[in-house]
């Protein structure tokens, strides 16, 4: 080997660029596919390794913001030992919370990396890129990279896709407005006009009835957190607006809302398994199965077991057999009980308070917990590919960007609240 190779294998400096790289090639390549995103998620592993200073890091291991995370997933291994599934169906359970074991790696690393920001935006560029071919998708459907072509949806599923852009919509929110109030009008008209590029796609090509659902929600914790009261009542008043607008000029929009109504009364009158009805079915069932092992639950893994059991002599939507309950609360209750439940409570608001401070991580990292935690309310979100690959690379970076902030307080300026100084966020951070 060539003496600058060696030269290079032996520089941990080396080593951490490439790990940066890799994050970045992951963010890129959320949106778009689930093969590249395993590849360099292993590859970011394997070069994490080498430099590693496992003092430190295992130290940071006992911060909850680590230790939860793998909690979960520790409790998913163990919870193999009383289920009744097959050890196939178990350890098929367990694999989706390994991506959680990413999540104190990407802490530990950008809390030494400067190229944080790059990893968000990464994953916005490539959102960007989709955006548009979703539009020429919408105009043309068989040029989309998939299979069964879906109006509008170039890759994957039109649920993946809203979660994307809904995320990048309301991200975006934040720097338009310290941006605004810096006097930075061209910049912030820019950014301003992609969020909303974005969110005229969900409008007028295609959007999930759980972005639909949680956007609002969304929108309200920022009003509540960035404006004044004059300026959440004008904006409101703009939004009311423009909704209805939006509304009467889009049918799919209508289409989607009026879904939630149709699928009920299929369901409640016909016994027809619409998605609606199915998830009422699902959920009824689970919290039936939660009482039979409160505690501890049925193990992991049982949850096709347990609807196998249930469908028998049933007949349309109560026969359906399922392995996810499409609630993450449910999910975890069925195979864990209360232990579960607390675990994973825990996790969530340990990280939602984590993004206290007046920052731009802060506003990402809060942004991702708290669409996680709504959407899960009707998705297993957590374990899902996309959805929990976006939660775990979320906090993760912006985790270690706030983590970074309290290593050096006066040497990093991020998009920040102008009313806001370093010391400031330094102690919001804390």
């Amino acid at each position: 080997m060539p003496a600058s190779l060696r030269r290079l294998w032996r520089d941990p400096a080396a080593w951490s660029r490439t790990s940066d790289v890799l994050a970045i090639l992951v963010a890129a390549s959320l949106p778009w596919s689930t093969t590249l995103v395993a590849i360099f998620a292993s590859a970011f592993l394997l070069t994490m390794l080498p430099h590693l200073d496992w003092k430190a890091f295992l130290q940071s291991l006992k911060r909850p913001i680590s230790a939860l995370p793998i909690a979960l997933f520790v409790l998913a291994l163990a919870g193999t030992l009383w289920s009744n599934a097959s050890w196939a169906e178990r350890f098929h359970a367990v694999g989706p919370f390994a991506k959680l074991l990413f999540l104190p790696l990407l802490l530990y690393q950008f809390e030494r990396s400067a190229r944080g920001v790059q990893v968000l935006m990464a994953f916005l560029v490539s959102c960007l890129l989709l955006m548009l071919m979703s539009w020429i998708v919408a105009v043309d459907p068989s040029l989309a990279l998939r299979s069964n072509p879906e109006y509008g949806v170039p890759v994957r599923n039109y649920i993946d896709q809203s979660q994307e852009f809904a995320l990048c919509a309301l991200l975006l929110a934040y720097p338009v407005i310290t941006r605004w109030r810096a006097k930075k009008m061209t910049l912030a008209l820019v950014l301003a006009a992609i969020s909303l590029s974005f969110m005229a796609n969900m409008i007028f090509v295609t959007i999930s009835r759980t972005a639909l659902v949680t956007i609002p929600i969304m929108v309200g914790v920022f009003a509540m957190l960035h404006l004044k009261w004059r300026s959440i009542i004008l904006i409101g008043c703009a939004t009311a607006v423009l909704g209805a607008l939006a509304w009467t000029t889009s049918a799919k929009l209508r289409a989607t809302g009026a879904k939630f109504s149709t699928e009920y009364i299929l369901y409640s009158e016909q016994n027809i398994p619409t998605s609606t009805g199915l998830r009422l079915v699902f959920w009824q069932k689970s919290l039936r199965f939660f009482s039979q092992a409160p505690i501890f639950g049925h193990g992991t893994g049982s949850i096709r077991g347990l609807f196998e059991s249930a469908a028998v002599g049933q007949a349309g939507a109560a026969a359906e057999v399922i392995a996810n309950p499409h609630n993450q609360t449910l999910g975890v209750a069925v195979q864990w009980g209360a232990i579960g439940v607390a675990i994973l409570y825990a996790m969530w608001l340990v990280h939602l308070f984590a993004f206290r401070g007046a920052c731009l991580p802060s506003w990402v990292g809060m942004m991702v917990v708290l669409q996680n935690m709504l959407t899960s309310l009707f998705n297993s979100h957590l374990v899902d590919f996309t959805a929990g690959w976006m939660y775990v690379f979320g906090v993760g970076i912006a985790g270690g960007m706030l983590g970074r902030l309290q290593r050096a307080p006066n040497h990093l300026d991020w998009e920040s609240d102008p009313a806001h100084g370093p010391t400031q966020r330094y102690r919001a951070a804390k």
